[in-house]
């Protein structure tokens, strides 16, 4: 049975990290949200119910806890660009985007957000 890519979105997962090149933002840790969207192709785990044919994104989610958390970022596109190497390193791995916002970034303004793209040739 022939089917489309599999999405797995992991959706507002909210850390603390350093991420700023100002003094202040350099010593205390601060709020990132991040949205990860990861396609692959899923025929396997569909037909065979068997968990070693699905991507495994309690396993992605813990890498990327651990190194936000573990982490120091002056820009948010370092940040940015580290989850999603984390998020497209499975060989499956068709399409990844991941934005993370930086909430109360600038005045007035809920957040300051990037996102980047990995498309598999």
């Amino acid at each position: 049975m022939p089917t489309s890519n599999a999405i797995i979105k992991i959706t507002n997962l909210r850390l603390r990290t350093y991420i700023g090149f100002n003094q202040e933002e350099r010593e205390k840790m601060q709020d990132v949200v991040i949205n990860i969207e990861i396609h692959y192709p899923a025929q396997h785990a569909i037909s065979e119910d068997n968990v070693e044919e699905a991507l495994n994104y309690k396993r992605i989610t813990k890498a990327v806890i651990k190194h936000v958390e573990a982490g120091r970022f002056l820009l948010l596109e370092k940040l940015v660009s580290d989850v999603l190497d984390i998020s497209r390193d499975h060989s499956w791995v068709q399409f990844a985007r991941v934005t993370i916002d930086k909430p109360h970034a600038l005045r007035f303004a809920d957040s300051v957000s990037l996102t980047l793209e990995y498309q598999r040739d």
